[in-house]
Parts: structure tokens; C-alpha cells; sequence
């Protein structure tokens, strides 16, 4: 029964076999085209301090030259630095630290056991110290914007109204306290630890680190910075021959090649583009087929072999287009002279030359 079942294996495979090589045909082409680039490559390739060996290079087109990735990151770097921190002041913090203040004032001031005639002074007069310090402001430093400095200027956002400021001219929560101690006098220590102990509670910054307004102004300063520098005409010379590529010629023609890029994306019909890259892979293939067919009918007819030939050439095509894809400096580096080395060593020089 096994004998039987392989046999008949045998029998379909004899049956099918002229059917198998188209079937490989049709794979191999299918296979390559599927991988092939679908827009041109830019032809030419340079490097800084090279020559020039191809022929005049004139612009077929206007196009703007891009600035070099240390000019974008250093223009980056200043318009953030033009940015200043914008600050929002809250400007109802004032009655409500003064109602706090000064209920809990009454209640410390009674159980403290103090006379009861001093208290509206008192009372009156450190609320009038606290005014003046939050009306000047009290402001909460960003470390960030120090950046090893002890002051910075920040904008000052009130009323959709921005002012400039330096955070010297407002206080710091600690500044603050220690102007209060110097400003408020009293002769009765017990008064004044009462009072400092109250104030030292209810200071807290008015002034107001605004990260989203920043953020959002910094990535503003940021999408409207240029990316080019420039422009080169229709018609224009961008490099001629035997001339050295110098810092501004490279970065013309690395302009002019991303542009030109960019641009074949865009052109054609991508459906089309397959169609016509498998009739050419299908006519190349179809040659070989013929050739095979009329001068080298023992391999025409041998399955095994007609593979062997379809997947070193398969093969080979695929290292071609993932170099170019990976956009080696040279395609030079894919050893094509392996393939004839290949058929040669394995069959003949007729067909590995062919």
C-alpha cells in the first residue's frame, strides 16, 4: 500500500512537473517584484571633500536649501531662549490669606491671654505687612529657569495683560519672611513670636509657575523657525565637474536630493507602477526561461536546477534592493560578480555569461 502511495506521488509529480517551473516562474517574479523600490533613486552619489566627477549638476527646478541639523538645533536652542517663563498672578490670594489671618489671629490672640485692647493694633499691623508683601508678589522659583543663576526674567501674565519682570523684584516665600521680621517691631516678644508663627503659616506664592502657556509658546517659537536657508533658481548651477564638494555645495545637493525624493513619492500611480515593474521582471525572467529552453534543454527540464538558478537570482535581487533601500553609500558593496562565480562553478560559462 505505501509502495502504491509513492508511487503515485511519482506519477502526479511526473504528470505536473513541465506545470512546476512556470509555477516557480511566476513566484520568482511575484517575489522580486514585491520588494522592488516603487519610486526612483537619486542617481547620484557624494560625500564632503569628494570631487565632483559626474557632469554640470543645473537644477531642474527651484527648491530651498535646509539648514544643516546644527543650525536647526542651534536656532532651536535661541528661540527657546528668547522664551521667557510666563508667571500668573493670583491676584484673589490676598483677602483670602487676610480672612484666614485674621480669624486665626482672634483665636491665638484670646488663648494666648494677651490684653485684649492690643489686639486690634496688632492685628491692623501685621495684616497691613502682609498686604504689601503680596501686592509686590511673592513668586515660587522654578529651578529650571535658574539654570545656576540666582535670579531670571519671567513674563508676568494678569488680566491677559504680559509685563516683564526680574524674580529680584518680587519675593520669594523665604525673602519674604525675612522682611517681615525686619519690618514688624514690638517690644513684647510673646507679640511678636505669636505674629511670626501666624505669618511664617500663611505665606505661600501668588505669583504662579504657568507650565502650559510656556509650553505651549515655546512649541509655537519652535514650528515657526525656518528649516531652510536660501534659495537655488531653475536652471541654476549646483555644482559643475571636478569641483570639490565643499560645506555648501553638500548641503545643496543633500537639499536638492531630499527634495527630488520627496517629490517622486508623490508622481505615478502606485497600482501602476507594480503593474509595470512585473511585466518588466516577467520579460526579463521569460528571456531566461527561453534561453534555458532552446540551448539548455537538460536544465529546461530538470526542476532542481531551474531552481537552484531562480533562487540565486532571486537572491541577489533582494540583497540589491535592500541595499538601496538602507541607502548604502555605494551599491557597489553588493558583490554582483557572485552570481556568474555561482552558475559558473555549477553548470557552465555560456550561461553564467549569459
Amino acid at each position: 500500500m505505501a509502495k502504491i502511495k509513492k508511487n503515485s506521488h511519482r506519477v502526479l509529480y511526473r504528470k505536473y512537473s513541465s506545470n512546476i517551473k512556470y509555477v516557480m516562474m511566476i513566484l520568482s517574479v511575484f517575489i522580486i517584484t514585491a520588494f522592488l523600490p516603487k519610486q526612483p533613486r537619486f542617481r547620484y552619489e557624494f560625500d564632503k571633500n569628494e570631487i565632483w566627477k559626474n557632469k554640470d549638476l543645473v537644477s531642474p527646478f527651484s527648491f530651498a536649501i535646509l539648514k544643516t541639523t546644527p543650525q536647526v538645533n542651534l536656532d532651536r536652542k535661541e528661540a527657546l531662549e528668547n522664551i521667557l517663563p510666563v508667571y500668573t498672578l493670583n491676584a484673589g490670594m490676598i483677602k483670602q490669606v487676610e480672612e484666614a489671618y485674621s480669624s486665626e489671629f482672634d483665636v491665638k490672640w484670646r488663648s494666648s491671654g494677651m490684653p485684649e485692647k492690643d489686639k486690634e493694633f496688632y492685628r491692623n499691623t501685621s495684616i497691613n505687612i502682609l498686604k504689601a508683601i503680596y501686592t509686590k508678589g511673592i513668586i515660587a522659583l522654578d529651578v529650571k529657569q535658574l539654570k545656576g543663576k540666582k535670579n531670571y526674567d519671567f513674563s508676568l501674565l494678569q488680566n491677559n495683560i504680559s509685563k516683564t519682570y526680574n524674580s529680584a523684584d518680587v519675593y520669594t516665600v523665604q525673602s519674604a519672611l525675612e522682611y517681615y521680621k525686619e519690618t514688624f517691631t514690638t517690644t513684647s516678644l510673646k507679640v511678636k513670636d505669636l505674629v511670626l508663627t501666624l505669618v511664617e503659616d500663611h505665606l505661600q506664592a501668588n505669583i504662579v509657575f504657568d507650565e502650559k502657556t510656556t509650553a505651549m509658546l515655546q512649541d509655537n517659537a519652535i514650528t515657526s523657525l525656518s528649516v531652510t536657508r536660501g534659495m537655488v533658481q531653475k536652471g541654476e548651477l549646483i555644482v559643475a565637474k571636478n569641483d570639490v564638494i565643499d560645506d555648501e555645495i553638500f548641503q545643496k545637493l543633500q537639499s536638492f536630493k531630499e527634495i527630488y525624493e520627496a517629490q517622486t513619492k508623490t508622481i505615478g500611480d502606485s497600482k501602476l507602477v507594480y503593474f509595470g515593474q512585473i511585466l518588466l521582471v516577467g520579460f526579463i525572467v521569460s528571456l531566461l526561461m527561453v534561453f534555458l529552453k532552446l540551448f539548455r534543454k537538460d536544465i529546461f527540464a530538470d526542476n532542481r536546477q531551474l531552481t537552484l538558478i531562480l533562487l540565486v537570482t532571486t537572491t541577489m535581487l533582494l540583497s540589491l534592493t535592500w541595499a538601496i533601500k538602507l541607502n548604502l553609500p555605494s551599491l557597489y558593496y553588493i558583490p554582483f560578480c557572485i552570481v556568474p562565480i555561482i552558475i559558473r562553478i555549477l553548470f557552465d560559462t555560456r550561461l553564467a555569461l549569459y
